[in-house]
């Protein structure tokens, strides 16, 4: 086994014992953990929840609009043509295009963190789906990425807006912001994203919703939170 380095070890330590945290206790562990990195690390979280998205009834999919924003520059691509495109590049999108732009794709290029895509261009779109899909980063109008409002769209990618999907485990992960936020701000960004995973729960879901919460930094381990502390409940 490879052996830890001073700092692994330190936050392991650090974590050692520690679960079922307030959200507030679990930010200030991962802050006083990730002080000594040299690059200001994302604050993600994890959530285990009673589904199994392999059936339709059951899959937890939606967006939420962080209020403090994640702190991470997001590069969209947008598939457009004529003045929609005009549109989405006025908006600020990194890449926009139609045919070129999923040939560039195809051809194992993709430069963006989010892709939208007017109705029409869908015919266009789809035929990425083994390739868009598995990222996260196919379109879709339940997530506001297919539409015709591409100057809005493209506005709230790059304003925080975060989309959550249950992978295969039933665990929904994402990127709440940075350890540099301060303690507040990240704490409100977390049970905003809880509160929308919390909306988003499907029909077909039976039992315990939210199994579990954890929290952690890119660099460090995780450490549990308390549920109710996450969805505001105490």
């Amino acid at each position: 086994m490879a052996k830890l380095g001073k700092r692994a070890r330190a936050a392991r330590e650090a974590f050692a014992g520690k679960e079922n945290l307030s959200v507030e206790e679990a930010i200030g562990l991962i802050k006083q953990v990730a002080g000594s990195t040299k690059f200001d690390e994302t604050v993600e979280i994890a959530m285990n929840l009673g589904v199994d998205p392999r059936h339709a009834d059951q899959m937890v999919r939606g967006v939420v609009g962080l209020p403090n924003g994640t702190g991470k520059t997001v590069r969209v691509a947008v598939f457009a043509r004529g003045a929609k495109a005009d549109e989405a590049k006025e908006a600020g999108a990194e890449i926009v295009g139609a045919e070129d732009l999923m040939e560039t794709i195809q051809g194992g290029t993709i430069e963006f963190d989010r892709c939208i895509a007017t109705p029409d261009m869908m015919p266009i779109v789809g035929r990425l789906g083994k390739i868009l899909g598995p990222r996260n980063l196919m379109p879709n109008p339940k997530v506001g990425t297919v539409t015709m409002d591409v100057a809005q769209a493209v506005k709230d990618a790059k304003g925080g807006q975060v989309q959550f999907k249950a992978e295969k485990a039933g665990v929904v992960h994402a990127g709440v912001g940075k350890v540099s936020f301060d303690e507040a701000k990240l704490a409100e960004n977390i049970r905003a994203f809880v509160a929308a995973v919390s909306a988003a729960k499907p029909a077909g879901a039976k039992g315990t919703y939210m199994k579990k919460i954890a929290l952690s930094s890119t660099m460090s381990p995780g450490v549990t939170v308390d549920v109710n502390s996450a969805t505001g409940a105490a």
